[in-house]
């Protein structure tokens, strides 16, 4: 859909013009150029295509427009003439188009409804609206219905629908109790997209007969109601209750157990459902089911991924979330629902269509007479839109002839236009789902040359520096510029000039001779102009003696010096700083016109002293150290802090302010320097001293400024340079009067957390500040620009307030003020602050990538409309990857990167692609909340380089006279290779290198024999591949010919391969379990080398350890190790100084429990264990022997003395179990002491438990380890039952306000 563009009213965006021909005009924003230029109309401001109104309040339709003569407005209703003079109720704004409709004085919304487009119209053309369709809003009541009760089985699934009106948007549904809480919602209980409430499976603690669904209409601000509905769940233990109270114990009842059930979906219905979404809009697919235990849903896409960083799952993963949907979202969605007893599932089929959308809007075009000039209007969607053009308003069919003009499809095409050809062109691309349209004008303009650059501008440079001359024009057609020295002078030529396109003139580097008079002349065909501008070049300005370093004792004088020498024309000021910061505020320190002098000084003047010179045109500066050092021994005098002042005294007491005196301490051979007096508040922070002023040492009164409501003691410090001194002793208290607070919060912010609102923040005021009791803060708001009402509220004891239901991020006028019993503070002054941001809304436009070689490109792209940021604009991300290499043919898996440029920047740089690669990047602009939509991937490719080195060289099969290479291709071929070059020479004994042969291979070819070498000799061979940038980085290797029958004897049948020229070790691997760890490798060199392993702990710096290997064996087993540590590790070969392999890295295994000592294979234990199983035995006998006698156990008595006879612990004396009467032996068991139905103990319950020696219904021990059931005799069985919890379900806590 088309955005609206929020245009400045400023004179400056009159002519705006961005071009799309290398001969179309750049027009300068000259404030008196653009008052003169003419300009046909442009619309800047317009209402939205669909425009839901309140029909309580008046209708304003936006309709603005700029142009030159300013335009004139008419209207369209429903496709015909709209006379607004003939309707009371509709009036125009005056000097715009925008209506307003009066419905508050007696008009009626609804008799406006249809649909608008403004023509905004000057001599030059006319520019349309879009088409805006008023509605007004609606908000209708509930229909009446009876409801009645739902009896549920506990279980079951149910659905409660809410079927809310039709509104005018539709509303927003949420379902609350009558307490206005709302209901909480789970994975067993959820709402579905269309406001019905879902139960997977109720539970008795779902019965109640307030389910009460609310509908929300924003738009009016009204919430309507539905009347409550009553649920009420039987549980199965109530069932039972109810039978067995009304049947005899000779009856058969029982109801059946609540039973699980598998999934079985609640919506949406049958296996399979289509569904359709445009392009950019966000895509919700939900299934709930029915089921028990509840069903989990999990989602997945049909041979595919759902999509990264916009996939969302909501309401406990039964709605899935797409945004930001585009065509390559198109496919079957499935939703599986799942519990232990099985699974259901459904296929949603989503097609994705797309309204139109731009791929190139046409742009206003202004042209000379004479030029040529295209307008392109190219549109994208599903189905592809149908393109129309339309001249002033006109369907370009039937629009009066211009011979300058061809349509053809998408594109204009204008030929030697003339100033009649002038006009507004509306594109119109359009399908079933939408349209857009977009106004460009065609302005042809002859107008003779201007300058715009000042008559006699003054320009001064320093010498040796570049200087740049002015000359800014404009002129249609395109004036030529020219440069003339002097008044008769020549036109300047040659390379020591530099002549830019905006007509200003470069001289890089100025000198004395310079200086002098310029003229611009500027000329076309309808005429010439000229300007004359001044340059001067001064000489720079230099210190010609600088400050220098100095060691000065202490209480001595530093001199600093810095004599300057500078252009005559010039005033220079110097400034001396220390240690860059300002000199100290100290009359000890004296400037002087080229000096700095510091009197009597201290160990505090160490530092940097620096001089700045600063002229007009230049600044220069030079800087030296100071260096105080202890004066020479003297008697030694004993300093120390003063004496802690005394005699504190208040007098003179007023109402702001207080009059203190005391009596110095003793100075201990230190002068007092200042006095430092501190207050202590006993209202509100008692025991805490504050500072309150200083004063100097030889002042021992002080006028003290006091603040209300504070009650007041002081005290004072005595400061020399030792230090400073104990504080006296506190003052007689003095309360101050209350007041007025004098002053208001500080730091007032607004910041938004959410999209839709705003967070008032503040620093509350102290204690003190408070000036009086029941300090309070007087929160108000309004919005910026519009003309409203102050909102305020009175709150307490907090530094925040939130503002709920705002637009999203728009500014507001904010202020905070304090008051208290007695009244309020000052009026505050207002802050600007903002409510919370929203994602971006577009994407950038119009990106453009230039490769500049085969690893860097440059990225363009158009800035997004600042209102549709939604928020503080960060910056742009550019996100890249690598789609294919060019020269393999073959896609890869690779990791997008990311790129940040921060501000309003319109262009990057992508460093470290890979060359003769295919590349994809879209662009995303970033605010505070987040990234918006990415534009359209764009695909770009890197040119060739030159290739990495081939990846391998082998020699193989020597002979007397030949040797076979191979290699393979380079890892990175970088571009298709062109050839292979190998060079090799001779190395003899001495190490010095023959000659130097160089040969060229096929690309194609991966090995080659090379005859005719001499036997016996070694060869050095560089080897490296070709493309057609150049040749990559080559790969050396060493290999020697085999000796004649004559010498040393050939290598043994089968050796073909070359004997490396030094023996080496190599392919390390090691398999590491817990405490051992098996090293192999593998050697190529002499026969009978003795090798030896060296390891130890990874990051260490502890020497290595060393383990012989015996005989020639090319593996060993290290043991010994730490389970769970990183080890390196080295293989070396004796006799061979310095010969090692490199360094390995392996981690041992963790600790396992199956590798430690077991301690039931122990002796010790098994005994141990045979004891116990012995003694558990007597025991039992002896129990069951004394039950038999009927005797009574001590359990009974404890039981008696106890109001719940089920829980009685096991003795913790000497383990054995109470006595328990058989008197008791008939009880049936009562819910609390049953045992869980599958026979187990619950894992937090004591190792103690005897639970596992019952038998049955008649021998079971309860959890705590008191025995329960019959010793003998008959027991009556209870009832079967099932699982059940001890506990209610934690409460939910519901929100305090509406959605």
């Amino acid at each position: 859909m088309m955005k609206k563009k929020s245009v400045s009213a400023r004179k400056a965006s009159l002519v705006l013009f961005l071009c799309q021909m290398i001969s179309a005009l750049d027009v300068p924003l000259d404030s008196k150029l653009l008052e003169e230029l003419s300009q046909p109309p442009t619309i800047t401001q317009q209402s939205p295509k669909d425009y839901i109104v309140d029909p309580r309040e008046n209708i304003v339709i936006q309709c603005e427009a700029k142009g030159k003569p300013p335009p004139s407005f008419s209207w369209t209703r429903n496709g015909t003439h709209f006379d607004i003079d003939k309707d009371a109720q509709v009036t125009m704004k005056p000097n715009s188009g925008t209506l307003v409709i009066n419905i508050m004085n007696g008009g009626k919304a609804e008799a406006y409804e249809g649909v608008y487009q403004c023509t905004a119209r000057n001599e030059r053309g006319a520019a349309v609206s879009n088409n805006i369709v008023i509605r007004p809003s609606r908000s209708p009541l509930w229909t009446k219905e009876k409801l009645e009760p739902n009896h549920v089985r506990e279980g079951d699934s149910l659905v409660l629908h809410c079927r809310p009106p039709v509104g005018l948007p539709p509303p927003i549904i949420f379902w609350m109790d009558n307490a206005f809480q709302r209901l909480p919602q789970s994975e067993r209980v959820s709402q579905g997209l269309n406001g019905d409430l879902y139960f997977s499976n109720v539970q008795p603690e779902d019965t109640r007969e307030d389910y009460i669904c609310y509908a929300r209409f924003n738009h009016t601000q009204t919430i309507q109601q539905k009347q409550p509905i009553s649920v009420k769940v039987f549980s199965m233990d109530s069932l039972n209750d109810t039978i067995a109270a009304n049947l005899s114990d000779t009856d058969i009842f029982g109801a059946k157990p609540v039973t699980e059930r598998q999934p079985v979906l609640l919506t949406p219905t049958g296996s399979t459902s289509t569904k359709v979404e445009l392009r950019g809009n966000v895509l919700l697919l939900e299934c709930i089911a029915a089921g028990l235990p509840t069903p989990v849903i999990r989602w997945i896409k049909e041979g595919g991924e759902l999509p990264a960083n916009r996939t969302f799952f909501e309401n406990f993963k039964k709605t899935l979330k797409i945004i930001d949907v585009s065509e390559a979202d198109s496919g079957n969605y499935k939703c599986i629902a799942r519990n232990r007893l099985g699974s259901a599932h459904h296929v949603i089929s989503v097609t994705v269509k797309a309204a139109p959308y731009w791929i190139t809007a046409p742009r206003n075009l202004v042209l000379s007479p004479g030029e040529d000039g295209t307008l392109i209007c190219r549109a994208n969607g599903n189905p592809k839109p149908d393109i129309s053009w339309l001249a002033n308003g006109v369907p370009i069919a039937i629009a009066p002839e211009d011979p300058s003009r061809k349509v053809d499809g998408d594109t204009i095409i204008f030929s030697h236009v003339q100033e009649r050809s002038s006009a507004v062109y509306q594109c119109n691309a359009s399908n079933e789902y939408g349209y857009l349209l977009a106004n460009a004008f065609v302005n042809v303009l002859a107008e003779p040359p201007r300058i715009l650059t000042p008559a006699n501008k003054l320009y001064q440079v320093i010498a040796d520096s570049p200087a740049l001359l002015d000359c800014a024009y404009f002129g249609s057609p395109k004036p030529e510029i020219e440069w003339f020295k002097g008044v008769k002078g020549s036109i300047l030529r040659g390379n020591e000039y530099v002549f830019h396109d905006n007509g200003t003139l470069e001289i890089p580097v100025a000198q004395k001779d310079s200086t002098g008079t310029y003229t611009c002349v500027a000329r076309n065909e309808l005429g010439k102009i000229q300007n004359e501008v001044h340059l001067e070049v001064k000489d720079p300005t230099m210190i010609i003696k600088q400050p220098e370093y100095k060691v000065i004792q202490r209480y001595g004088q530093a001199s600093f010096e810095c004599v300057i020498k500078h252009d005559s024309t010039l005033l220079p000021t110097i400034i001396w700083l220390k240690d860059n910061a300002e000199l100290p505020d100290d009359e000890r320190f004296l400037v002087g016109k080229d000096n700095l002098t510091i009197m009597n000084v201290t160990d505090k003047d160490d530092g940097t002293y620096t001089c700045i010179v600063n002229t007009t045109l230049d600044s220069v500066s030079a800087s030296a150290v100071l260096t105080v050092v202890a004066a020479p021994p003297t008697p030694a005098i004993i300093y120390a802090r003063p004496n802690p002042p005394f005699d504190l005294e208040l007098t003179g007491q007023l109402e702001r302010s207080v009059e203190l005196s005391w009596i110095p301490g003793d100075e201990n051979n230190s002068p007092i320097t200042n006095f430092v007096i501190e207050y202590e508040d006993g209202l509100h922070e008692p025991g805490v001293w504050h500072y309150q002023t200083e004063v100097p040492g030889t002042q021992t009164t002080v006028q003290l400024k006091l603040s209300p409501y504070v009650n007041y003691s002081f005290r004072v410090i005595a400061v020399n340079e030792i230090g400073r001194s104990q504080p006296s002793e506190p003052s007689e208290q003095y309360l101050t009067k209350s007041a007025n607070p004098d002053e208001n919060p500080s730091n007032v912010q607004g910041i938004g957390s959410e999209p839709d609102n705003l967070v008032i923040t503040w620093e509350s005021l102290k204690g003190f500040q408070s000036n009086g009791p029941g300090l309070q803060y007087k929160v108000s708001w309004r919005q910026k620009d519009v003309d409203d009402e102050w909102t305020s509220v009175i709150v307490a004891n907090v530094s925040k307030y939130i503002v709920s239901g705002t637009p999203t991020f728009v500014p507001y006028e904010i202020k905070v003020q304090a008051l208290n019993d007695l009244g309020y503070a000052p009026e505050p002054s207002e802050v600007i602050g903002h409510s919370g941001e929203d994602l971006p809304m577009v994407a950038p436009g119009n990106v453009q990538v230039h490769v500049i070689n085969s690893t860097l490109a440059k990225v363009h792209w158009d800035t997004v409309p600042l209102k549709t940021v939604r928020g503080h604009l960060q910056g742009y991300k550019v996100y890249y990857w690598k789609v294919q290499s060019l020269s393999r043919r073959s896609r890869r898996h690779v990791e997008k990167k990311i790129l940040t440029f921060r501000g309003n920047k319109t262009f990057g740089m992508l460093p470290g692609l890979e060359p003769y690669s295919s590349y994809k990047l879209n662009v995303r602009v970033v605010n505070g909340k987040g990234e918006g939509p990415a534009s359209p991937d764009k695909l770009f490719k890197t040119p060739e380089g030159v290739p990495s080195s081939p990846s391998f060289l082998r020699i193989t099969n020597p002979t007397l006279d030949s040797l076979t290479l191979e290699w393979g291709s380079p890892t990175h071929p970088n571009g298709v290779l062109t050839s292979y070059i190998l060079k090799f020479q001779p190395i003899n004994n001495t190490h010095e290198l023959g000659p130097l042969v160089e040969i060229r291979i096929p690309a194609n070819e991966s090995s080659l024999i090379l005859k005719n070498l001499n036997y016996s000799t070694r060869y050095k061979f560089y080897f490296n591949a070709q493309t057609s940038v150049g040749s990559g980085s080559q790969i050396t290797e060493e290999a020697i010919t085999i000796m004649d029958e004559a010498g040393i004897l050939r290598p043994a049948v089968g050796a073909g391969k070359v004997q490396p020229l030094y023996p080496r070790i190599r392919n390390v691997t090691t398999a590491a379990a817990e405490t051992y760890a098996n090293i192999s490798w593998e050697y190529e060199g002499p026969d009978h080398a003795n090798f030896y392993v060296e390891y130890g702990v990874a990051g260490s710096k502890e020497d290595w350890k060393k383990e012989i290997v015996n005989g020639s064996r090319s593996f060993f087993v290290l043991k010994g190790l730490t389970p769970g540590t990183a080890y390196k590790v080295r293989v070396g070969a004796e006799g061979l100084s310095g010969f090692r392999s490199s360094e390995d890295v392996f981690e041992t295994g963790p600790a396992m429990a199956s590798r430690q000592v077991d301690i039931a294979t122990q002796g010790w234990f098994i005994g141990l264990m045979c004891a116990v199983a012995l003694l558990i035995l007597i025991l039992l006998i002896v129990c069951f022997i004394r039950r038999n006698k009927g005797g009574k156990y001590p359990v009974k008595e404890k039981e008696d003395a106890h109001a719940d006879p089920e829980i009685q612990p096991m003795k913790e004396d000497d383990g054995t179990f109470g006595e328990y009467s058989d008197a008791e032996d008939h009880k049936p068991l009562k819910k609390g002491s049953r045992t869980p139905s599958d026979r187990t103990v619950k894992k937090e319950d004591s190792d103690d438990s005897l639970v596992d020696y019952g038998e049955g219904v008649n021998g079971q021990f309860n959890e705590d380890g008191s025995f329960i059931g019959q010793y003998s005799g008959k027991k009556e069985k209870e009832p079967a039952e099932g699982n059940e919890s001890s506990e209610a379900p934690s409460p939910v806590n519901a929100m305090n306000s509406f959605v």
